[in-house]
């Protein structure tokens, strides 16, 4: 299933709540940038890999992820 996940990375204050809920743990923390808040902000490791279970948007508490589906893909498979 072709998943895309965004993340207002301004917003993110690094609670790492999305990272224990993904089923693919493919969401970090990514240690090398620092957003303007001052925190490490969440982002996908490898977005082919996600299902779009959406897990990580129900759980964050800021609501700064969004998950968008393919439709089209979804009703070809």
């Amino acid at each position: 299933m072709a998943s895309r996940v965004t993340f207002n990375q301004d917003r993110c204050k690094g609670c790492s709540l999305c990272t224990v809920v993904c089923p693919k743990n493919i969401i970090f923390l990514d240690r090398t940038i620092t957003n303007r808040r001052g925190y490490h902000p969440a982002t996908v490791e490898d977005m082919a890999a996600c299902i779009g279970c959406a897990n990580c948007a129900r759980m964050c508490p800021d609501s700064v992820i969004t998950v968008e589906r393919n439709i089209e893909e979804e009703k070809t498979t």
